[in-house]
């Protein structure tokens, strides 16, 4: 009998801005080695924590049952994919989706060494967001993030995520920098140019990143991505793996064939 592999509820962001060439997205790649999509290009992201949950995280924009209701969940989890959204694209990209409770249109600036510090204690785990913004009487932008997609690892991998996939636009005054120490390169790319080097083989994706970039390319700027997210009906995606002649091939519940483009071995 085959062990059952317990799935870890994720979110992740596709953090967007408007660019010379067009729409661009942000981007990291996995540093090597990592458990989980090492050597991969991602958008910033990862688990839920324990802690993201924490009722007392002041909140802006669309309630944890507007969310609930959209990723099918229950409200208590819809809170927690929230605020790992916004954790994680603070850790990640030092971009922070918070702002005054009150609702104002206003973003901190997040440039500062003490800002710094606290990003580094959120990676540790050693401060909450919750903790976070309290201290700086901040609350969760809610109404920054949209829902864009679902996607569930397929039950033969070894670990499996349940993921949704947020879109938010990149506040002004705010930068994305290379913080993570999780990635050994960042950077904002059109959906185009990033497809373009997964499909030469130099920038390896998970069928999810490919398949969403392709997704998020279909439109002209920012606001229109923001307009028209979710660009599909949420529903869990979860691929099938196909050995072909040419290589390992995702395959989507409608049939979309995603080739797998794995890192180059290192020397």
């Amino acid at each position: 009998m085959t062990d059952v592999v317990p799935i870890r509820q994720a979110a992740t962001v596709l953090l967007v801005r408007d660019g010379a060439a067009g729409l661009e997205v942000h981007l990291l790649r996995r540093v090597r080695g990592m458990p989980a999509a090492g050597g991969m290009t991602a958008y910033p992201g990862g688990g839920v924590d324990e802690r993201d949950g924490e009722v007392e995280t002041a909140w802006v924009g669309p309630p944890p049952a507007e969310w609930a209701a959209t990723w099918g969940c229950d409200e208590r989890l819809a809170r927690e994919l929230v605020c790992a959204a916004v954790r994680e694209t603070f850790e990640e990209a030092g971009v922070l989706l918070a702002g005054p409770p009150g609702g104002a249109a206003v973003v901190p600036d997040v440039s500062g060494a003490d800002w710094e510090a606290q990003r580094q204690a959120l990676v540790a785990r050693e401060l909450s967001l919750a903790e976070l913004l309290a201290a700086r009487g901040l609350a969760v932008r809610a109404d920054l993030l949209r829902p864009f997609a679902h996607w569930i690892t397929p039950p033969a991998e070894r670990r499996r995520y349940d993921t949704k996939f947020f879109l938010a636009l990149l506040p002004a005054g705010q930068e994305a920098r290379d913080v993570s120490g999780e990635a050994d390169e960042a950077g904002w790319a059109t959906p185009a140019a990033a497809l373009e080097a997964y499909a030469a083989g130099t920038r390896p994706m998970l069928p999810p990143t490919v398949h969403t970039l392709g997704q998020l390319g279909a439109f002209p700027d920012a606001a229109a991505a923001l307009a028209g997210s979710p660009p599909e009906p949420v529903v869990p995606i979860s691929p099938r793996f196909v050995r072909t002649p040419g290589g390992l091939v995702a395959v989507l519940p409608d049939g979309t064939r995603i080739p797998m483009v794995r890192p180059p071995q290192q020397p």
